[in-house]
């Protein structure tokens, strides 16, 4: 039986500075990434949980080629990662959107930068939204939105090229809670609509396994995938599976890792006198 080639891959990415950021940690230099490596299929949903700044924006960063790594291979649909479209969206919506463009104007930013004549750019969004069966505001400005109007914005706008795969770097950790449950809902709506391959980071392991088809749980710093974890939820998925036996079984063995990543964190730093 002929195995099936991995969507995403990922194998040995390494990251370090030259300079850290704090003297107390020495003259070496500080490493961020260890040797991270673990694979996707195509179309498939998968989160990353880890520690506070263990590493996981940076990863992001090298996966979208905005720094280089040290070490180690990444594939995207057989791709290179200068090779492959990538969509990224960030953290802080409010930064990241134009807010001296229109909604449509902010829609539009990616397939100005693809080289998409202006005459077809309407066009393509307006079929891109039919397609999702969605609407936005053509003529208001960001800031006429609401946080989960802003960050929803913010995940079109990097889905509308079409990308081969999106990174989403924590993107729901500033809305409220009632928003939060909405955007839950309305990314896997999206999700399953363009059968797009995601990536996920998340600092909340409900949020992680609730949305995953697979959990990827890096160590402390520098990081290395501690396990890689199948969900095995039902799809179509809603709030229900979250009172499973399997959604615990899957939640408590994330949080297990997690508790030990931490906690040896914690001891580092009293040994280290920090």
């Amino acid at each position: 039986m002929v195995q099936e080639r991995p969507y995403l891959y990922v194998r040995g990415v390494s990251k370090h500075y030259d300079t850290a950021p704090d003297p107390r940690l020495g003259s070496g230099g500080l490493r961020v990434l260890d040797n991270i490596s673990f694979t996707a299929k195509k179309g498939e949903f998968v989160t990353i949980v880890g520690p506070n700044g263990c590493g996981k924006s940076t990863f992001f960063r090298m996966l979208s080629g905005l720094e280089e790594m040290d070490y180690g291979r990444v594939l995207i649909g057989g791709k290179t990662v200068e090779e492959a479209k990538i969509g990224y969206v960030f953290q802080n919506y409010r930064e990241s959107l134009y807010p001296w463009r229109t909604c449509l104007g902010n829609l539009m930013v990616p397939l100005e930068l693809d080289g998409v004549p202006r005459r077809e750019r309407k066009k393509k969004v307006d079929d891109f939204l039919w397609r999702l069966d969605m609407s936005v505001r053509e003529d208001a400005y960001p800031y006429e939105l609401s946080g989960g109007q802003q960050q929803m914005l913010g995940i079109l706008r990097a889905l509308v090229y079409e990308p081969d795969i999106l990174l989403l770097d924590e993107p729901f950790s500033s809305l409220d809670f009632q928003t939060t449950l909405y955007m839950h809902d309305k990314i896997m709506e999206v999700w399953k609509k363009t059968g797009i391959t995601v990536l996920f980071i998340s600092h909340n392991i409900h949020e992680a396994v609730y949305l995953a088809d697979k959990v990827v749980v890096f160590s402390k710093r520098p990081a290395r995938v501690v396990e890689v974890i199948e969900t095995n939820l039902p799809r179509p998925r809603d709030y229900k599976v979250t009172e499973s036996d399997q959604f615990f079984e899957v939640k408590n063995r994330v949080t297990e890792l997690f508790r030990e990543e931490i906690m040896d964190s914690f001891l580092f730093m009293e040994l280290s006198g920090f």
